[in-house]
C-alpha cells in the first residue's frame, strides 16, 4: 500500500476506496492515481492496483430527477 497518511486511507479492497487522497492528478488525460494504488477515471471507471476494472458508474443527472408527487 502507498498510503503513508495518519489516519490511513482506505485501502483499495474497502468500498470507500475513492476517498483516498490523490497522489497524481492528469486531468489533461482524464485519470488521477489514488495513494491506495488504484486509479480513477473521470467517466467514473476505475482500474484496481490487482489489474481488476470497475466500470464507470455515474448516477443520473441531478437535473433529471423529478420528485414524485
Amino acid at each position: 500500500m502507498l498510503c503513508q497518511h495518519q489516519p490511513s486511507c482506505p485501502s483499495a479492497a474497502d468500498s470507500d476506496h475513492e476517498a483516498a487522497r490523490i497522489m497524481a492528478a492528469h486531468p489533461e488525460q482524464g485519470w488521477s492515481l489514488l495513494c491506495n494504488g488504484v486509479i480513477i477515471f473521470e467517466d467514473t471507471g476505475e482500474l484496481l492496483p490487482d489489474c481488476s476494472v470497475i466500470e464507470p458508474h455515474r448516477g443520473p443527472a441531478m437535473h433529471v430527477l423529478v420528485r414524485a408527487a
